[in-house]
Protein backbone atom coordinates (compact mmCIF):
# COMPACT_ATOMS: atom_id res chain seq x y z
CA UNK A 1 0.00 0.00 0.00
CA UNK A 2 1.08 3.58 -0.27
CA UNK A 3 2.66 5.71 2.74
CA UNK A 4 -0.42 7.73 3.05
CA UNK A 5 -2.79 4.51 3.89
CA UNK A 6 -0.02 2.80 6.03
CA UNK A 7 -0.29 5.78 8.28
CA UNK A 8 -3.95 5.62 8.87
CA UNK A 9 -4.06 2.09 9.50
CA UNK A 10 -1.01 3.04 12.11
CA UNK A 11 -3.58 5.82 13.84
CA UNK A 12 -6.36 3.20 13.83
CA UNK A 13 -4.32 1.22 15.52
CA UNK A 14 -2.87 3.50 18.02
CA UNK A 15 -6.89 4.11 18.37
CA UNK A 16 -7.28 0.05 19.68
CA UNK A 17 -3.98 0.35 21.65
CA UNK A 18 -5.68 2.69 23.77
CA UNK A 19 -7.88 0.37 25.32
CA UNK A 20 -4.53 -1.97 26.37
CA UNK A 21 -4.44 -1.29 30.03
CA UNK A 22 -0.68 -1.84 29.57
CA UNK A 23 -0.18 1.10 27.27
CA UNK A 24 -1.97 3.55 29.02
CA UNK A 25 1.10 5.03 30.76
CA UNK A 26 1.83 7.00 27.45
CA UNK A 27 -0.32 8.34 24.29
CA UNK A 28 3.14 9.41 22.32
CA UNK A 29 4.90 6.13 22.71
CA UNK A 30 1.34 4.24 22.30
CA UNK A 31 1.01 6.31 18.75
CA UNK A 32 4.99 5.86 17.68
CA UNK A 33 5.14 2.56 18.29
CA UNK A 34 1.68 1.87 16.15
CA UNK A 35 2.71 4.32 13.61
CA UNK A 36 6.46 3.68 13.27
CA UNK A 37 5.59 -0.21 13.28
CA UNK A 38 3.08 0.61 9.94
CA UNK A 39 5.86 2.51 8.36
CA UNK A 40 9.49 0.95 9.37
CA UNK A 41 8.98 -1.66 6.44
CA UNK A 42 9.57 0.94 3.85
CA UNK A 43 12.62 2.40 5.15
CA UNK A 44 14.00 0.59 1.95
CA UNK A 45 12.43 3.23 -0.04
CA UNK A 46 15.97 5.37 1.32
CA UNK A 47 17.69 2.92 -1.87
CA UNK A 48 15.88 5.51 -4.44
CA UNK A 49 18.76 7.77 -3.66
CA UNK A 50 21.35 5.28 -4.86
CA UNK A 51 19.44 3.64 -8.46
CA UNK A 52 16.68 2.34 -10.05
CA UNK A 53 17.97 -1.27 -9.94
CA UNK A 54 19.01 -1.45 -6.45
CA UNK A 55 15.26 0.29 -5.59
CA UNK A 56 13.59 -2.07 -7.60
CA UNK A 57 15.71 -5.33 -6.62
CA UNK A 58 15.42 -4.30 -2.77
CA UNK A 59 12.01 -2.13 -2.22
CA UNK A 60 9.70 -4.83 -0.10
CA UNK A 61 12.22 -7.45 -0.52
CA UNK A 62 14.47 -7.98 2.62
CA UNK A 63 13.02 -5.68 5.10
CA UNK A 64 9.48 -7.22 4.15
CA UNK A 65 10.92 -10.81 5.09
CA UNK A 66 10.25 -13.00 8.61
CA UNK A 67 13.33 -11.98 9.75
CA UNK A 68 12.88 -8.52 9.28
CA UNK A 69 9.14 -8.57 9.95
CA UNK A 70 10.21 -10.53 13.75
CA UNK A 71 13.15 -8.13 13.88
CA UNK A 72 11.62 -4.85 13.68
CA UNK A 73 9.07 -4.87 16.38
CA UNK A 74 12.33 -5.78 18.61
CA UNK A 75 14.02 -2.70 17.64
CA UNK A 76 10.49 -0.40 18.01
CA UNK A 77 10.73 -2.39 21.66
CA UNK A 78 14.14 -0.85 22.46
CA UNK A 79 13.60 2.65 21.14
CA UNK A 80 10.57 2.72 23.51
CA UNK A 81 11.89 1.05 26.40
CA UNK A 82 14.90 3.81 26.24
CA UNK A 83 13.19 7.02 25.48
CA UNK A 84 9.52 6.02 27.47
CA UNK A 85 8.69 4.87 31.32
CA UNK A 86 5.60 3.85 32.42
CA UNK A 87 5.06 1.02 29.97
CA UNK A 88 5.13 -2.37 29.35
CA UNK A 89 7.45 -3.49 26.99
CA UNK A 90 6.12 -6.83 26.00
CA UNK A 91 2.91 -4.95 25.11
CA UNK A 92 4.82 -2.68 23.50
CA UNK A 93 6.36 -5.29 21.50
CA UNK A 94 3.11 -7.44 20.63
CA UNK A 95 1.24 -3.75 18.95
CA UNK A 96 4.86 -3.79 16.98
CA UNK A 97 4.51 -7.22 15.91
CA UNK A 98 0.81 -6.17 14.90
CA UNK A 99 1.45 -3.46 12.92
CA UNK A 100 4.41 -4.32 10.98
CA UNK A 101 3.00 -8.06 9.91
CA UNK A 102 -0.21 -6.24 9.36
CA UNK A 103 2.32 -3.71 6.81
CA UNK A 104 3.79 -6.56 4.70
CA UNK A 105 0.47 -8.10 4.99
CA UNK A 106 -1.48 -5.76 3.13
CA UNK A 107 1.02 -5.25 0.76
CA UNK A 108 0.94 -8.52 -0.88
CA UNK A 109 -2.35 -8.09 -1.89
CA UNK A 110 -1.07 -5.52 -5.06
CA UNK A 111 0.56 -6.41 -8.22
CA UNK A 112 4.04 -4.82 -6.85
CA UNK A 113 4.00 -7.47 -3.71
CA UNK A 114 6.74 -8.72 -1.42
CA UNK A 115 8.92 -11.03 -0.22
CA UNK A 116 7.53 -12.08 2.48
CA UNK A 117 8.30 -15.35 2.33
CA UNK A 118 12.24 -14.71 2.24
CA UNK A 119 14.52 -16.71 3.04
CA UNK A 120 11.79 -19.55 2.47
CA UNK A 121 11.57 -18.38 -0.85
CA UNK A 122 12.79 -14.84 -2.85
CA UNK A 123 9.37 -15.31 -4.94
CA UNK A 124 7.46 -12.22 -5.04
CA UNK A 125 4.28 -12.79 -3.79
CA UNK A 126 1.89 -10.33 -5.83
CA UNK A 127 -2.11 -11.70 -5.63
CA UNK A 128 -2.87 -8.53 -7.86
CA UNK A 129 -6.21 -7.72 -6.24
CA UNK A 130 -5.48 -4.12 -4.54
CA UNK A 131 -4.10 -1.10 -6.20
CA UNK A 132 -1.28 0.57 -4.16
CA UNK A 133 -3.69 3.57 -3.64
CA UNK A 134 -6.69 2.74 -2.97
CA UNK A 135 -9.40 4.99 -2.05
CA UNK A 136 -12.05 3.23 -0.67
CA UNK A 137 -9.49 1.38 1.80
CA UNK A 138 -7.95 4.79 2.73
CA UNK A 139 -11.55 6.57 3.26
CA UNK A 140 -12.72 3.78 5.48
CA UNK A 141 -9.69 4.23 7.84
CA UNK A 142 -10.20 8.02 7.70
CA UNK A 143 -13.92 7.52 8.80
CA UNK A 144 -12.90 5.51 11.67
CA UNK A 145 -10.02 7.87 12.96
CA UNK A 146 -12.94 10.55 12.61
CA UNK A 147 -15.59 8.92 14.81
CA UNK A 148 -12.64 7.79 17.35
CA UNK A 149 -11.70 12.10 17.41
CA UNK A 150 -15.37 12.77 17.92
CA UNK A 151 -15.64 10.58 21.29
CA UNK A 152 -16.69 7.19 19.39
CA UNK A 153 -15.34 4.23 21.39
CA UNK A 154 -12.44 2.97 19.51
CA UNK A 155 -14.16 -0.89 19.07
CA UNK A 156 -16.86 0.89 17.35
CA UNK A 157 -15.23 3.04 15.02
CA UNK A 158 -12.86 0.51 13.72
CA UNK A 159 -14.19 -3.39 14.12
CA UNK A 160 -16.94 -2.97 11.75
CA UNK A 161 -14.91 -1.25 9.34
CA UNK A 162 -12.37 -4.20 10.00
CA UNK A 163 -14.81 -6.72 8.90
CA UNK A 164 -15.98 -4.18 5.95
CA UNK A 165 -12.82 -4.71 4.82
CA UNK A 166 -12.36 -7.98 4.75
CA UNK A 167 -15.74 -8.34 2.83
CA UNK A 168 -14.36 -5.44 0.24
CA UNK A 169 -11.03 -7.92 -0.54
CA UNK A 170 -13.48 -11.03 -0.55
CA UNK A 171 -15.34 -9.15 -3.47
CA UNK A 172 -12.23 -7.94 -5.13
CA UNK A 173 -10.96 -11.30 -5.30
CA UNK A 174 -13.77 -12.65 -6.90
CA UNK A 175 -13.82 -9.55 -9.80
CA UNK A 176 -10.38 -10.25 -10.34
CA UNK A 177 -11.79 -14.10 -10.98
CA UNK A 178 -14.74 -13.21 -13.32
CA UNK A 179 -12.52 -10.70 -15.21
CA UNK A 180 -9.87 -13.54 -15.96
CA UNK A 181 -12.88 -15.68 -17.44
CA UNK A 182 -13.82 -13.08 -19.20
CA UNK A 183 -10.73 -12.22 -20.77
CA UNK A 184 -9.69 -15.84 -21.34
CA UNK A 185 -13.28 -16.12 -23.37
CA UNK A 186 -12.68 -13.32 -25.50
CA UNK A 187 -9.54 -14.97 -26.54
CA UNK A 188 -9.33 -18.73 -26.32
CA UNK A 189 -10.95 -19.77 -29.63
CA UNK A 190 -7.40 -18.16 -31.44
CA UNK A 191 -4.81 -19.01 -29.12
CA UNK A 192 -3.76 -20.93 -26.16
CA UNK A 193 -3.06 -18.57 -23.38
CA UNK A 194 0.08 -19.32 -21.14
CA UNK A 195 -0.25 -16.56 -18.86
CA UNK A 196 -2.69 -14.09 -17.31
CA UNK A 197 -2.40 -11.31 -15.45
CA UNK A 198 -5.15 -9.11 -13.97
CA UNK A 199 -4.28 -6.10 -11.50
CA UNK A 200 -6.84 -2.91 -10.49
CA UNK A 201 -6.26 0.38 -11.05
CA UNK A 202 -7.69 3.05 -9.18
CA UNK A 203 -11.09 2.91 -10.64
CA UNK A 204 -12.66 0.67 -8.81
CA UNK A 205 -14.35 -0.88 -12.30
CA UNK A 206 -11.08 -0.73 -14.33
CA UNK A 207 -8.43 -3.08 -14.27
CA UNK A 208 -5.42 -3.76 -16.31
CA UNK A 209 -5.22 -7.04 -18.17
CA UNK A 210 -2.44 -8.90 -19.99
CA UNK A 211 -2.56 -12.38 -21.94
CA UNK A 212 0.38 -14.07 -23.13
CA UNK A 213 -0.43 -16.39 -25.34
CA UNK A 214 1.72 -19.55 -27.43
CA UNK A 215 1.75 -16.56 -30.81
CA UNK A 216 0.27 -13.02 -29.05
CA UNK A 217 0.35 -10.81 -26.35
CA UNK A 218 -2.96 -9.02 -25.44
CA UNK A 219 -2.73 -6.37 -23.63
CA UNK A 220 -5.71 -3.63 -22.72
CA UNK A 221 -8.25 -3.13 -19.37
CA UNK A 222 -11.86 -3.83 -18.29
CA UNK A 223 -14.58 -1.67 -17.47
CA UNK A 224 -17.07 -3.64 -15.40
CA UNK A 225 -17.39 -7.14 -17.89
CA UNK A 226 -16.19 -5.18 -21.14
CA UNK A 227 -12.47 -5.92 -21.73
CA UNK A 228 -10.97 -3.60 -24.64
CA UNK A 229 -7.38 -4.87 -25.71
CA UNK A 230 -5.84 -2.01 -27.03
CA UNK A 231 -2.33 -3.68 -28.11
CA UNK A 232 -1.75 -6.82 -29.41
CA UNK A 233 1.50 -7.86 -30.63
CA UNK A 234 3.19 -10.93 -31.94
CA UNK A 235 5.51 -13.12 -29.82
CA UNK A 236 9.58 -13.36 -30.40
CA UNK A 237 11.69 -16.17 -28.96
CA UNK A 238 13.67 -14.57 -26.50
CA UNK A 239 16.88 -12.86 -28.14
CA UNK A 240 19.15 -16.13 -29.08
CA UNK A 241 22.72 -16.22 -26.32
CA UNK A 242 24.95 -14.96 -28.63
CA UNK A 243 23.16 -11.60 -27.67
CA UNK A 244 21.35 -12.25 -24.64
CA UNK A 245 25.20 -13.09 -23.11
CA UNK A 246 26.03 -9.44 -23.23
CA UNK A 247 23.35 -8.08 -21.21
CA UNK A 248 21.87 -10.85 -19.10
CA UNK A 249 24.18 -10.10 -16.15
CA UNK A 250 23.72 -6.29 -16.30
CA UNK A 251 22.26 -5.37 -13.49
CA UNK A 252 19.33 -3.27 -14.50
CA UNK A 253 18.54 -6.46 -17.28
CA UNK A 254 18.66 -8.99 -14.35
CA UNK A 255 16.62 -6.81 -12.13
CA UNK A 256 13.85 -6.36 -14.54
CA UNK A 257 13.56 -10.66 -15.32
CA UNK A 258 14.00 -10.82 -11.21
CA UNK A 259 11.28 -8.62 -10.47
CA UNK A 260 8.47 -8.22 -14.01
CA UNK A 261 5.83 -11.48 -13.97
CA UNK A 262 4.74 -10.59 -17.45
CA UNK A 263 6.53 -9.30 -19.89
CA UNK A 264 7.80 -9.16 -23.89
CA UNK A 265 10.90 -8.45 -25.05
CA UNK A 266 12.42 -6.04 -28.96
CA UNK A 267 15.73 -6.02 -30.35
CA UNK A 268 16.47 -3.47 -32.75
CA UNK A 269 19.05 -2.16 -34.66
CA UNK A 270 19.43 1.24 -34.50
CA UNK A 271 22.39 1.97 -36.80
CA UNK A 272 25.70 -0.36 -37.75
CA UNK A 273 27.04 0.07 -34.33
CA UNK A 274 24.12 -0.10 -31.52
CA UNK A 275 21.67 -2.86 -31.05
CA UNK A 276 18.98 -2.02 -28.28
CA UNK A 277 17.29 -4.69 -25.91
CA UNK A 278 14.25 -3.27 -24.56
CA UNK A 279 12.43 -5.58 -22.06
CA UNK A 280 8.67 -4.23 -21.60
CA UNK A 281 6.63 -5.06 -18.69
CA UNK A 282 2.76 -5.49 -20.00
CA UNK A 283 1.47 -4.76 -16.86
CA UNK A 284 1.66 -0.87 -16.99
CA UNK A 285 0.14 0.47 -20.20
CA UNK A 286 -1.69 3.25 -20.11
CA UNK A 287 -2.23 6.07 -23.06
CA UNK A 288 -0.53 3.76 -25.14
CA UNK A 289 2.62 3.57 -23.44
CA UNK A 290 4.63 0.67 -21.56
CA UNK A 291 6.24 2.90 -18.27
CA UNK A 292 7.99 0.07 -17.09
CA UNK A 293 11.23 -1.04 -19.18
CA UNK A 294 14.31 -2.13 -18.95
CA UNK A 295 16.78 -0.97 -21.83
CA UNK A 296 20.32 -1.86 -22.67
CA UNK A 297 22.40 -0.37 -25.75
CA UNK A 298 25.17 -2.93 -26.84
CA UNK A 299 28.21 -1.69 -29.04
CA UNK A 300 29.36 -2.80 -32.02
CA UNK A 301 31.79 -4.95 -29.90
CA UNK A 302 29.14 -6.49 -27.86
CA UNK A 303 29.57 -4.39 -24.79
CA UNK A 304 27.19 -2.30 -22.86
CA UNK A 305 27.23 1.43 -23.36
CA UNK A 306 23.99 2.68 -22.27
CA UNK A 307 21.32 0.67 -19.61
CA UNK A 308 18.33 2.04 -17.89
CA UNK A 309 15.44 0.15 -15.49
CA UNK A 310 12.66 2.09 -13.96
CA UNK A 311 9.31 4.18 -14.82
CA UNK A 312 9.05 6.56 -17.23
CA UNK A 313 5.93 8.19 -19.20
CA UNK A 314 6.86 9.24 -21.98
CA UNK A 315 9.73 7.95 -25.22
CA UNK A 316 11.35 11.16 -25.01
CA UNK A 317 11.72 11.02 -21.05
CA UNK A 318 13.08 7.35 -21.08
CA UNK A 319 15.69 8.64 -24.09
CA UNK A 320 16.93 11.26 -21.88
CA UNK A 321 17.31 9.49 -18.59
CA UNK A 322 18.82 6.32 -20.52
CA UNK A 323 21.84 8.66 -22.14
CA UNK A 324 22.11 10.47 -18.65
CA UNK A 325 23.54 6.97 -17.06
Amino acid sequence: MDTGTHIVMGIGLTALATQDPAMAGSFVATATTLVVGSLIPDGDTALKLKDNATYISNHRGITHSIPFTLLWPLLISLFIFTFFKNIDVTHVWLWAQLAVFLHVFVDIFNSYGTQALRPITNKWIQLSVINTFDPIIFIMWCVGIVLWLFGVHPYLAFFPIIALLVVYYIIRFRMQAIIKQQALKQIKQEHNPVKIFVAPTIRFMEWRVAIQTETYDYVGRSFGRNIVFSDKSERHPFPSDDLMQYVKNDKNIKTFLNFSSIYRWQATKLDDDTTEIRLIDLRYLKNGHYSFVAIAHLDEHKEIDHSYIGWVFSEDKLQRKLFAK
